[in-house]
């Protein structure tokens, strides 16, 4: 009874002091990107929203105009602030059961700036910061930096707040978009609010929104993986119905195993298919973290500093730049509002082919068919050593450039470099004409024209003359006897000097038509005498050899020399090849090619008579060559010298290397000069296709003769002609 007392005692004396709390509600509330100091876009509608009671009432207050809405049946609001004109300082007020107030709010020109870390990159990492730190005293730029949220599902907030710029803050300033609001301020005479939501080392497919790859028939693979994580999907639904139908069979399983003591497999694993998305890498995830939180906020335009982390992609980038673009466009429902983006700067990017990058700026130079984009090029001010170049006050001015011509109408302005307009074939030269020449062409080091390059029916490309004649440039070059392609800053080190008198470069770019040649033909003499045996796509190597041409059964004639032609090529560059031709080693045809365990062919001997031809530098060419060696086997091998070939070493795999086990191994087809100590060409591992060993001349590391190289997918052309000369 005492109990049941103190239980009553307590009831009534928490009844009495909830009844004298305040009334429990939901403040009126806004998501972050409203805050003091904040910019507001001028000039058209300014959406306003965000959260209190339901059913509450809500009022908007900026200037001298106040809209009134209420609150739907989960608590969100929005209003749409007709468009305003720039002036002082303003207050804008939210009132519901609650007063929101925020002070300090200007009316200017609004700009999203996002991408990797060339565009988080901060002021005070830039060129010359004491200076330009000492000098930034611009109370109308405001900026506001997103933090790094990636997120599986759209988020509504995002804790961030504005910043008054001065010498104290703009240190923390994306240093690409502060140069470009700092132009646009100086010449239009407004305020400038940047919204910088960046992060270094990102992709562009997580920035992207769902919708954007929706759009983009390319990147259906990435909608289809994107979808399947969302909840609200038909996809998605399916493959969580297949698993828990699993799950059932399993469990009905488990209980049988369990009553009769018998072993159970594991349980189905969960699909990792429908798994959220939470990776900075992965599709979506920085746009529901970093960019949702932002819709609708009214802007003039986006600027974009990205590409390094999908430079090798080519011309994919600019699907993905299509699904970006599309994507933003459609979530803001601001119509096709400017995007300007900046063409990322040559860089060395390691041992990898130096046209693989020339590939991504392509691709960039594509998205300028995207109507409401501009891109800056910058291959004149970066820094090959540094993938950041620290001047960003160029990259600025450049963006500045284009939204003053494009978004802002100033007329005559010259804010692009020279841009490709036609190739026209005039005898053995080829005249290229530009576009946006501004007051001339000019070589803006005052040295001859550079990284032009020309291409005919019996070479491959080669530097060009390149001469100034008006708004074109005239290639040629006396290697060349009929131009038929061209290419220009076509290497991940080129620094082109093309440009026009303003200063502004121009971007790489190839046109033309490359020829179709054979190289065999065009280049090797003797291979006229030669009966072609077998031609092999090397992109069909694998487990089963797959000639393109096998003429082993129907040759009957005897032969007294063999002869192997390797072209190889990666996308963009020249065509590397190797012909080398010696006295016969057998009489059996099955047994020239690659010496597969249903060939039989075994061969470690030395050949007689080498003539060797290649465009490969250091490879030993001439005829008659002795020191000439192959080794044919489908076993593996190790590097000891077991056969004694001269030069050879006893410990790194090379032209003597010593069979082994199994016999059905790792596979070794090389020919050699062991006089020259180096490998002619090997093609070995050929079992595992894209990841086959290919190569010509000493390949470096561990192994001369390519071992363990597994580089074939490196390669756009590789192909594999075996010959015999008829008696």
């Amino acid at each position: 009874m005492l109990k049941l007392r103190r239980f009553a005692l307590l009831f009534v004396t928490s009844f009495v002091l909830l009844s004298l709390l305040p009334e429990v509600r939901a403040d009126v509330r806004l998501p972050h990107i409203f805050g003091d100091h904040m910019v507001l876009q001028r000039g058209q509608e300014i959406p306003v929203w965000g959260w209190a009671d339901a059913g509450e009432k809500i009022t908007v207050k900026l200037k001298d105009d106040s809209v009134e809405t209420t609150a739907d049946d989960q608590g969100k609001w929005m209003v749409k602030l007709p468009a305003q004109v720039m002036g002082d300082p303003v207050t804008l007020t939210v009132t519901g059961k609650n007063t929101v107030t925020f002070k300090d709010v200007l009316l200017g020109e609004v700009w999203l700036c996002s991408g990797q870390s060339n565009m988080e990159w901060p002021v005070s990492r830039s060129n010359d910061f004491e200076n330009e730190q000492a000098a930034a005293n611009y109370p109308l730029i405001r900026h506001i930096k997103i933090p790094r949220i990636p997120k599986g599902f759209p988020q509504d907030d995002v804790t961030a707040e504005w910043t008054v710029c001065s010498p104290e803050t703009v240190g923390g300033y994306t240093a690409a978009g502060y140069f470009f609001g700092r132009r646009l301020h100086k010449e239009l005479n407004v305020p400038i609010g940047l919204v910088n939501s960046s992060w270094g080392g990102t992709r562009i497919e997580p920035w992207t929104p769902p919708v954007g790859f929706e759009k983009v028939s390319a990147l259906a693979a990435i909608f289809k993986q994107v979808q399947l994580t969302n909840p609200a999907t038909g996809e998605y639904k399916s493959a969580l119905e297949g698993y828990l139908q699993r799950l059932d069979a399993w469990t009905k399983e488990a209980k049988v195993a369990l009553n009769a003591e018998t072993p159970l497999q594991p349980s189905p694993a969960y699909p990792t298919a429908i798994q959220p998305l939470t990776s900075h890498t992965s599709p979506t995830t920085l746009y529901n973290g970093m960019i949702h939180p932002l819709v609708p906020y009214a802007m003039r335009g986006a600027i974009w500093y990205q590409g390094e982390s999908n430079h090798v992609e080519g011309m994919l980038y600019y699907e993905k730049m299509k699904a970006l673009i599309g994507g933003w466009r459609d979530v803001w429902k601001q119509g096709e509002f400017p995007f300007l983006y900046v063409q990322i700067a040559p860089y060395h990017y390691g041992n990898e082919s130096p046209t693989i990058l020339p590939l991504l700026w392509e691709a960039q130079n594509k998205a300028l068919d995207i109507p409401g984009t501009g891109q800056v090029v910058i291959h004149d001010i970066g820094n090959l050593k540094d993938i950041h170049p620290k001047n960003k006050q160029d990259v600025g001015a450049r963006l500045a450039l284009i939204a003053l011509a494009q978004t802002y109408g100033q007329k005559d302005l010259v804010y692009s470099g020279p841009v490709f307009k036609s190739l026209k074939q005039e005898g053995n030269k080829l005249r290229v004409t530009f576009d946006h020449v501004g007051s001339g062409l000019v070589s803006r080091d005052g040295k001859p024209l550079s990284w032009f390059e020309i291409i005919g029916k019996e070479t491959d490309f080669v530097p060009a003359d390149a001469v100034i004649e008006g708004d074109s440039v005239v290639l040629s070059s006396p290697k060349v006897k009929e131009a038929a392609a061209m290419r220009f800053g076509w290497h991940k080190l080129a620094e082109p000097n093309l440009a026009n008198k303003e200063g502004l470069p121009a971007a790489p770019f190839r046109a033309g038509e490359v020829p179709k040649r054979d190289w065999l033909s065009l280049k090797v003499d003797e291979a006229k005498d030669y009966q072609l045996i077998y031609d092999l796509d090397l992109k069909n190597l694998g487990r089963d050899i797959k000639y393109t041409q096998d003429a082993s059964g129907s040759f009957t004639q005897p032969f007294n020399r063999i002869a192997y032609f390797l072209e190889l090529q990666k996308v963009g560059e020249e065509t590397k090849y190797v012909y080398v031709s010696m006295d016969a080693f057998t009489d059996n045809l099955k047994m020239i090619g690659v010496p597969t365990l249903e060939s039989k062919a075994f061969f470690q001997t030395k050949v007689a008579n080498l003539n060797v031809v290649s465009n490969f530098a250091g490879i030993a060419t001439g005829t008659g060559l002795t020191g000439g060696n192959i080794e044919f086997w489908p076993g593996n091998y190790g590097p000891t010298n077991s056969a004694n070939i001269p030069n050879a070493s006893a410990s790194l795999w090379d032209f003597g290397d010593e069979p082994s086990e199994p016999a059905a191994g790792y596979g070794c087809m090389q020919v050699h000069n062991y006089e020259a100590k180096q490998t002619i060409f090997a093609i070995n591992q050929w079992n595992s296709g894209p990841n086959a060993d290919l190569g010509i001349g000493n390949s470096t590391g561990r192994t001369r003769d390519w071992t363990f190289m597994s580089n074939a997918s490196q390669y756009d052309v590789k192909r594999l002609r075996v010959l015999v000369r008829p008696e």
